[in-house]
């Protein structure tokens, strides 16, 4: 197996990883700017407030985005184990 082969093998996995977990982050990313300028407005310094609703927010976005996000790593894999011949030798 060449360099340049294991390099676009990384390249592609870094690439699956940023597609799949990228809207759950932005979901978290947006969710948690939304509450803050809420805590900053209302100056409710609670803890708790900060947490829950991304949480809540991103489990939501998983059972949204969650089958895209199984497919694409699925297929990702698939064509992994597929190739392995490939790779060996």
């Amino acid at each position: 197996m060449s360099g340049e082969m294991v390099i676009s093998i990384a390249e592609r996995s870094v690439w699956v990883i940023l597609l799949t977990s990228g809207p759950l982050l932005i979901v978290a990313l947006v969710t948690g700017l939304l509450v803050s300028i809420f805590q900053a407005t209302t100056q409710i310094q609670e803890q708790t407030l900060a947490f829950v609703p991304k949480i809540i927010a991103v489990l939501v976005a998983l059972i949204f985005f969650g089958p895209w996000m199984l497919s694409r790593v699925t297929s990702f894999a698939s064509d992994i184990f597929d190739n392995l011949t490939r790779f060996i030798g």
